[in-house]
């Protein structure tokens, strides 16, 4: 097994929906063992703590888009400083909203394109995450970082996208809350898209192989954008978008054995986690060991735990 130089950068980003708690995702997944997990497979941690939001304009109470201020000066210090660790290791950000994709993913793809190499995106995720600020109902920025990295229209005052992801080159799997306005969009769009339905008739090993494959051909980059609800909320609670009917604990591993078996993973999210809904930190643990998994653990490495 390859060992690699991880950061871990701690993005408590709160102000992608109204909901809070996903502030303390990342000290959740510290306090899970996150960093033990990692030192036992053999790579080298470093633990940048906890970012802060750049400066930015305060937010106004009333508002169609909730805290856009805020999640700009998040957008700001995400992508600078994935820009800077890519250039010398593998960073995990955790999470933190999904609004931390807004900057992880096009600091990631800036330095992709000064590489020369291009980005691919897994988008783990009940959601497509493909609205702009114009076409989301509910106002909340979690829901449109796909639609910012591959360049949409509609995101006045936030940083423009360089170098935006093209839509081939995302895969989204696990799908199944989508709305008419992300529907239609997606419909028209060139994005790679497994929903749970394609997954119970066709399994999830497939149309994951078939993407990483297409990674491997391009010699592309990887980002791995992880969303708790990614999984079904029997086995992950901690999330305040639960959708019943996703991904099991086993289909999950085998996701994360296949990222780690095809050496393309070049960083990684790990996002959505609200510690204040999880029950006896199942949820964080979960996902700690999903990370593992990623980075090399195997099934029969797996720590048994007892919740009595």
């Amino acid at each position: 097994m390859t060992k690699k130089t991880c950061f871990l950068i701690g993005g408590p980003v709160d102000s992608g929906k109204r909901r809070p708690g996903c502030l303390m995702g990342p000290d959740a997944y510290r306090t899970a063992g996150l960093v033990t997990a990692l030192a036992g497979l053999g790579h080298e941690v470093t633990d940048l703590g906890n970012l802060t939001a750049a400066p930015h304009d305060p937010d106004a109470e009333e508002g169609s888009v909730f805290a856009l201020n805020q999640t700009i000066g998040w957008t700001v210090s995400l992508a600078e400083i994935a820009r800077h660790t890519m250039a010398e290791g593998l960073p995990i950000f955790l999470g933190g909203d999904h609004a931390l994709s807004l900057g992880s993913v096009t600091g990631v793809a800036d330095f992709a394109a000064s590489v020369g190499r291009p980005l691919f995106v897994l988008w783990l995720d009940a959601h497509t995450d493909f609205h702009t600020p114009q076409t989301t109902d509910s106002g909340n920025l979690h829901g449109t970082p796909v639609g910012y990295f591959t360049g949409r229209d509609g995101f006045d005052g936030f940083p423009a996208v360089a170098n935006p992801v093209p839509e081939e080159n995302v895969c989204m799997i696990g799908l199944r809350s989508v709305d008419n306005a992300e529907r239609k969009a997606l419909e028209a769009s060139k994005i790679h898209r497994q929903d749970m339905r394609d997954i119970d008739e066709n399994g999830i090993a497939g149309p994951l192989a078939d993407f990483l494959d297409r990674v491997a051909d391009k010699n592309g980059l990887l980002h791995v954008s992880l969303d708790v609800d990614f999984l079904d909320p029997s086995v992950a609670p901690a999330v305040g978008t639960t959708v019943p009917g996703g991904a099991t604990v086993r289909e999950a591993h085998l996701v994360c054995e296949m990222l780690h078996d095809s050496g393309l993973m070049t960083s990684l999210d790990l996002v959505e986690l609200n510690p204040f809904l999880d029950e006896r930190g199942r949820t964080a643990d979960l996902m700690v060991d999903l990370c593992a998994s990623a980075l090399g653990r195997r099934v029969f490495d797996r720590p048994t735990r007892s919740y009595n």
